[in-house]
């Protein structure tokens, strides 16, 4: 399964725009990088950690040539998978049916705001009262 085939996998499950599971899977993965890069770990309960590990420099061959050459030290992903995806993959366990909470309706701010406050009142100028002229 590729990038396009998961989006369009996660569109038809939920019910959600293309272009909005796009954007969703973008930042999941923008944010898992970055927590990486700063050596945190991302557990998902159920399905498994992203954590970063240290590789040790060590010294190697030159397939062609047999030369020892020297491989440096190097900072991986790794992915450790969940007890749960574990047992789904091995057939110990079903995979359980898609559970999806209610959307909630979609209400902007502003409109929030204007349920909230009480309707302005208009002030109107008081009136000038006409001087009389007299004769």
């Amino acid at each position: 399964m590729n990038r396009a085939e998961l989006v369009e996998g996660v569109a038809k499950a939920t019910g959600h725009p293309k272009s909005e599971v796009t954007r969703t899977l973008s930042a999941l993965i923008y944010t898992v990088t970055g927590a990486l890069a700063k050596g945190d770990k991302v557990t998902l309960v159920g399905f498994g950690t992203f954590e970063r590990r240290n590789r040790k420099a060590r010294t190697g061959r030159n397939p062609r040539t047999l030369a020892p050459l020297r491989i440096a030290a190097a900072k991986v992903p790794a992915f450790r998978a969940g007890k749960e995806l574990k047992d789904i993959v091995n057939g110990r366990t079903r995979q359980p049916n898609l559970v999806l909470p209610k959307a909630k309706p979609a209400t902007s701010k502003t409109t929030k705001k204007a349920a909230h406050k009480p309707a302005k009142k208009t002030h109107k100028p008081a009136k000038k009262t006409a001087k009389k002229k007299k004769r």
